[in-house]
């Protein structure tokens, strides 16, 4: 049965075959059928600054403060790590989150792991993966970042859910200032 954007499975009959015995399930299992978007966020949006500015923006440390609000000590190159680090009140340490660059091709491709364990390396299965993917667009640059590896952590639905919805929430935040910081720093250069 399908109802808005779930699938109901109910009333189920098990028969165990050689048994003899049925069993009737009156419970209702809901199957989201948006649950394959869990796989993975994307947002593009267009930036009136060259990919060049653009890569900076989302890989430099000096930038990233300036429209994510966390601290970095992250280089942009492959198989650098370190943190971001956000502040709340008097802590400025509240929030630490370690990452680690995957791929930093300038002016082009910028991608990192987080969200992993302190102490562990990043991999499929413990942590999300962010992808920039920068390119010529008219006078500025296309952006497409895309931040997958939810499910791969092996959340139970209802984290997952949450999870996910922080992140897509994060993100509609995130690459506007991107794009707006972006726009800034090359007009003033």
């Amino acid at each position: 049965m399908r109802q808005g954007k779930h699938l109901i499975y109910c009333n189920l009959w098990l028969r165990l075959v050689g048994q003899g015995a049925s069993l009737k399930c009156n419970q209702s299992l809901r199957v989201k059928e948006s649950f394959v978007e869990y796989a993975s966020i994307e947002r593009e949006i267009h930036i009136d600054a060259s990919p060049e500015v653009v890569f900076e923006v989302v890989s430099r440390p000096e930038h990233i403060r300036e429209w994510w609000e966390a601290g970095s000590d992250v280089e942009p190159r492959a198989g650098a790590t370190g943190e971001l680090v956000w502040a709340d009140g008097d802590n400025p340490r509240a929030h630490v989150t370690p990452v680690t660059v995957v791929v930093a091709e300038p002016p082009r491709l910028f991608s990192f792991r987080w969200t992993y364990s302190a102490g562990e390396t990043p991999v499929d299965g413990n942590s999300m993966l962010v992808t920039f993917d920068l390119e010529p667009a008219g006078d500025g640059t296309r952006l497409r970042l895309t931040e997958t590896g939810f499910r791969e952590r092996g959340w139970e639905s209802a984290v997952l859910r949450q999870r996910y919805e922080e992140n897509v929430n994060g993100w509609a935040t995130f690459v506007p200032r991107i794009a707006e910081y972006a726009a800034s720093l090359a007009a003033a250069r």
